[in-house]
């Protein structure tokens, strides 16, 4: 029997970033968890399929912008298996760096299922040997989520997948239907479309990324369509059938139904948090009513010494939040000053083609909320650092509150602007105003001139525009 100070179960990046942290702050640390380090993101999620878009943004090019930029070849070849292989080297790499860092500081590392068998107390299950037993002052719960697929699609890894299964195979579907037009959903329509595959994307709301501002939304459907891709908003699925062929898939809209005919389903639709099966209920952890952990703002669950971070909380299932939660969490158990986050304005980013980054409200948000706004829009088209990089759709919007100035939200869509985004966030932060924003000296030519530009033009004075 061992004993620590902190027990995080669950190796993903709220759980490794938490453990990190315990263990900086001095505390003997342990993280369980039963597949692998990194979680999701780093082994079949935000990591690999980064390096697959990589190899699918070259792919575009080489397939269909060759002439633009004075490229000519015969009898172009695509390996869409060894894109997936370099995604898989890229994932590896980094689960290695995750390794070193449980060695690094002083981390002990337990694989198997983890079932909390006390407030006190994780028994560790492992695939091969005893079961071992972890007294533990605190428990961070960093389980994270699965993909949900209703059981009557009956999921096989084959025609209908998860998005674990698409990640992982090396086949190239000649046609496929995405259902859920949500990040995963449009980032695997950039992939497979840029390979030439046909897609097919169905969305039951009525627009791409329904959680994004409507302006963006509509612009991302534009390049879309442009691409090849067809996009179906407010249709909903009503049957998936396998076929010796493939699959079939009834949508319907408005009492009009459609089928469409495909070589495989990508289902995205959703997740659920792992929360069942490691002894939340034994030891009276509350769950809403979606089975996710409730916490406070620091973290803590309704037992004290239980705490909760990652998707398994619900809150906002991205990475970047897991790691900020388990930074807080880590030093609210050392009882270090801590900050609550705002989760309205986390920076969220979507890497599909184009990008889209945003943060706070949108700008239906900002008027339901009572605001008087005030917006600046600016145009990558006349960026000249989009232009040579031939990306020239797209826009930055900001939005900030008429009377004080104070910056309300921000969407992106455009390129790079992932990378764009933390410059508005800080300001946020810090409580700049647009104006400050503008008056920011950005270097030309730079993709970061649009957000200068755009700051001005909420006050009406963009320069290029």
């Amino acid at each position: 029997m061992e004993n620590y100070g902190v027990v995080v179960i669950g190796a993903g990046p709220g759980g490794y970033v938490c453990a990190i942290r315990a263990s900086q702050n001095g505390l003997k640390t342990a993280i369980i968890d039963k597949q692998w380090l990194g979680g999701v993101c780093l082994n079949v999620g935000c990591v690999p399929s980064k390096a697959l878009l990589k190899n699918a943004e070259l792919a575009h090019t080489l397939r269909k912008r060759t002439k633009e930029f004075g490229v000519s070849f015969d009898n172009l070849n695509l390996d869409y298996s060894a894109a997936v292989k370099r995604s898989r080297k890229v994932s590896k790499r980094l689960t290695r760096g995750i390794s070193f860092l449980m060695k690094k500081n002083n981390i002990d590392v337990y694989m198997g299922a983890a079932h909390i068998t006390g407030k006190n107390q994780v028994t560790v299950h492992p695939e091969d040997g005893n079961d071992e037993i972890l007294d533990t002052k605190n428990i961070v719960i960093a389980t994270g989520a699965y993909s949900f697929t209703p059981s009557v699609w009956k999921q096989d890894g084959k025609r209908i997948l998860s998005y674990q299964d698409a990640i992982l195979q090396e086949h190239l579907p000649e046609s496929v239907v995405i259902v859920g037009a949500g990040a995963i959903g449009v980032e695997f329509s950039t992939i497979w479309n840029a390979y030439g595959t046909k897609v097919s994307l169905v969305e039951m709301l009525p627009n791409m990324l329904p959680l994004e501002d409507e302006e963006v939304s509509i612009e991302l459907a534009k390049a879309f369509k442009k691409k090849g891709v067809d996009v179906f908003t407010s249709h909903k699925v009503e049957t998936i059938e396998t076929n010796d062929n493939g699959v079939s898939v009834k949508i319907s809209s408005n009492g009009e139904e459609k089928i469409i005919e495909a070589e495989q389903v990508l289902v995205a639709i959703g997740f659920r948090p792992n929360s069942s099966g490691i002894g939340l209920e034994d030891v009276g952890v509350s769950l809403n009513k979606n089975k996710f952990i409730s916490i406070d703002d620091r973290q803590s669950t309704n037992v004290p010494g239980i705490w909760a971070i990652g998707d398994v909380t619900g809150k906002l299932l991205l990475a970047h939040v897991a790691s900020t939660q388990g930074i807080l969490c880590a030093d609210a158990i050392a009882n270090k000053e801590t900050h609550p986050i705002n989760y309205k304005m986390v920076p969220r980013a979507t890497f599909c083609h184009p990008q889209v980054a945003s943060f706070g409200m949108t700008e239906a948000e900002a008027k339901e909320a009572g605001h008087e706004i005030k917006i600046g829009k600016f145009l990558f088209q006349a960026n000249g650092k989009a232009l040579g990089l031939a990306e020239g759709s797209g826009f930055a919007k900001i939005i900030t509150d008429a009377k004080y100035g104070e910056l309300l939200g921000a969407h992106l869509i455009g390129p790079e602007v992932s990378e764009l985004l933390p410059e508005l966030t800080l300001a946020q932060r810090m409580e700049m105003t647009a104006e400050e924003i503008a008056h920011n000296i950005h270097t030309h030519p730079t993709l970061s001139e649009v957000l200068m530009e755009a700051a001005e033009a909420v006050n009406d004075s963009a320069i290029h525009m």
